[in-house]
């Protein structure tokens, strides 16, 4: 009897899946978005491509909003 018990236990702790441990770095965190570094640079393209007509108007927006979300009317 105490051979299957001793099996089991093995079974046991092979079976057994564990998350490694992981080191996450905390360097810099920006509590404000328009101090990150990147900020300057979307907000340059969005300026750009807004110039250059790509942009959506606000009404054709919230029409398709309407019609894929009924509910919300």
């Amino acid at each position: 009897m105490s051979d299957n018990s001793n099996k089991k236990d093995k079974n046991q702790d092979f079976n057994k899946v564990e998350e490694p441990i992981t080191e996450y770095s905390t360097e810099k965190t920006y509590a404000n978005v328009e101090e990150h570094p990147l900020f300057a640079k979307v907000i340059e393209k969005s300026k750009k491509d807004l110039k250059e007509g790509k942009g959506i108007p606000h009404d054709v927006v919230m029409k398709r909003i309407k019609e894929k979300y009924p509910f919300l009317k």
